[in-house]
């Protein structure tokens, strides 16, 4: 049985990469990159027709599962090869399957998009290709979910949980940490959301996030 992942970590493929360093999970990463037209082959369009990385492909005893889309590869690789026992980053109750699900769809819909624009305009782009305007709209399009975000980790804490769906770091924290990861060039906005900011900083000094981050 093998697992493989398609995909380079400066892409949304660091998502799945990240999940299966920290369930411990073996995996052969194909470097497939987003440059160059290597996703519009005839060999990657048939893993993915839509030419997007990542792609997992499990090859297992009862056949070959391919799954894309960065958030179904990664709560694939959770539900399928973690395990439920309340210790690790798959989710152990029902609850907890809930939190992960509503926390993942919301980072896809209503943070992505403009943390990526965050992302290009603030640091990622060259200099003279940034818009800062668009930043500017965009930090300020961000004020909302980040509210409700920083409102359920408040809730949270007062609950004695430290993270989104438990007392430990899961598969929501994992999905919505990949997203939120993008906002780092906001200083300024992130520091207006303390509880955003420390929860976003431990998610991200998880040694399999660093690990997942080395995957070019």
């Amino acid at each position: 049985m093998t697992l493989k992942i398609y995909g380079i970590s400066a892409s949304r493929a660091l998502r799945p990469m990240w999940a299966a360093l920290e369930l411990g999970v073996p995996f052969e990463h194909v470097a497939a990159t987003y440059k160059g037209g290597a996703t519009r082959t005839p060999e990657f369009l048939h893993l993915n027709p839509n030419g997007h990385i990542p792609v997992v492909v499990d090859e297992r005893p009862e056949g070959v599962v391919t799954v894309w889309e960065s958030m179904a590869c990664t709560l694939y690789i959770a539900r399928v090869h973690g395990q439920a026992d309340g210790q690790s980053i798959t989710t152990a109750t029902p609850r907890e399957e809930a939190e992960a699900l509503r926390w993942s769809f919301w980072a896809v819909t209503e943070l992505e998009k403009d943390a990526l624009t965050v992302l290009m305009h603030r640091m990622a782009m060259p200099a003279d290709q940034r818009k800062p305007e668009l930043a500017d709209q965009a930090e300020s399009r961000l004020r909302v979910p980040l509210a409700v975000l920083e409102s359920h980790l408040q809730a949270q804490s007062g609950r004695g949980e430290a993270y989104l769906a438990a007392n430990r770091f899961t598969m929501a924290d994992l999905c919505v940490a990949s997203v939120a990861n993008w906002l780092r060039p906001a200083v300024g906005l992130l520091a207006q959301y303390p509880a955003v900011a420390t929860w976003l900083h431990a998610c991200l000094a998880r040694d399999a996030y660093k690990q997942a981050l080395g995957m070019k």
